[in-house]
């Protein structure tokens, strides 16, 4: 069973959701939004799921449930539509973290005119431009030497916006996430480096297929501060995306967080998920859910209660059927429009 490094972490965990939110300077409401946000990332990625068992939808789709924390604390402590994103393969709930039109999610998903791509990006390649979201992106670690070009424009500019380009830990094994620490390393960029690890690369377990675990030890060697995390805790995640933002704005060069997760489905629509077993997927489902810790803690703080969870349930779940509908009812894309939308 893939289990969690606790000792490891460089975060204590939250135990107290008040006390911990009053040193981070998260209001209560800021709280439940963070939670709100995290609940309506689980039931996108379900009904993204559903649609796509209904035919509705093309290709392939990756799906992020059980990764909620990692997107919601990250999203909530960067600037939104201000900072730079860039996003890989198993993005939807950085999309949705960062302010995402769920409508126009959906319809992007089915292909339609309204989607944020006309149709054309799809799931793995959705984008925002005019957000700042510059794209998710089908190629493993294909964000980050982007990420290099958009942190050495940023500098150029003498601005003080950052990028967040986000990985998974498949990524940290290909070369291409070496040549961009190092060259971030060299000229000192504005580079906040997420890696989302969730323990696996499409089939592979993450300690089979590398040499050392945590890969934060991979950003030290590039002189690059680095973090490594419960990233199922969302006010950890917090804390130190934060603490990352906040370096990188100050022109104090890229650092790097590890944030270890898990995810619920499999790699792809295509994955059997026969490498690891029930039991494994059950564990995470029930003993470090990120959205049953978190709404442990708010109750326990008095900060929602058992009918506000249900009326959010509510809440969300007709939000994202009024998504499907949209999407649904939304015109296709003008054949005469085909090479639209489609270049630079």
């Amino acid at each position: 069973m893939a289990m969690w490094k606790k000792q490891e972490f460089d975060n204590f965990e939250t135990t107290d959701a008040l006390a911990k939110s009053k040193d981070l300077g998260l209001s209560p409401e800021q709280l439940v939004e963070m939670y709100r946000t995290m609940v309506k990332i689980r039931l996108f990625e379900e009904m993204a799921d559903k649609q796509y068992a209904l035919g509705k939808v093309h290709g392939t789709m990756h799906l992020s449930a059980g990764q909620e924390a990692v997107a919601v604390g990250a999203g909530f402590a960067v600037r939104r539509g201000e900072d730079y994103l860039l996003n890989h393969h198993r993005g939807h709930g950085h999309f949705i973290a960062s302010g995402a039109d769920v409508n126009r999610m959906m319809a992007e998903f089915l292909g339609k005119d309204t989607g944020y791509c006309h149709g054309r990006g799809g799931s793995m390649h959705i984008a925002d431009v005019t957000a700042n979201n510059l794209g998710a992106n089908g190629i493993v670690g294909g964000g980050l030497q982007l990420s290099v070009g958009v942190g050495l424009a940023i500098q150029m500019r003498k601005s003080d916006k950052i990028v967040m380009t986000i990985f998974g830990d498949g990524a940290a094994n290909e070369g291409i996430f070496h040549e961009s620490l190092n060259m971030a390393g060299i000229w000192q960029l504005p580079i906040f480096y997420l890696c989302e690890n969730n323990q696996y690369g499409m089939s592979a377990n993450v300690n089979r297929v590398s040499a050392r675990t945590p890969f934060k030890a991979r950003a030290e060697a590039y002189g690059i501060p680095g973090y490594y995390i419960d990233g199922n805790d969302v006010l950890a995640v917090y804390e130190f995306a934060k603490k990352a933002a906040e370096h990188a704005r100050t022109g104090a060069g890229p650092v790097f967080v590890e944030t270890q997760t898990y995810r619920y489905f499999g790699h792809s629509k295509s994955d059997r998920n026969l490498y690891r077993t029930k039991e494994e997927i059950e564990y995470w489902k029930t003993v470090e859910d990120p959205i049953d810790r978190f709404e442990g803690l708010l109750l326990k703080a008095d900060l929602i209660t058992v009918e506000i969870v249900k009326q959010i349930q509510e809440e969300l779940t007709a939000e994202i059927n009024a998504a499907v509908t949209f999407a649904e009812n939304s015109p296709e894309p003008d054949v005469n429009d085909l090479t639209e939308w489609v270049y630079a």
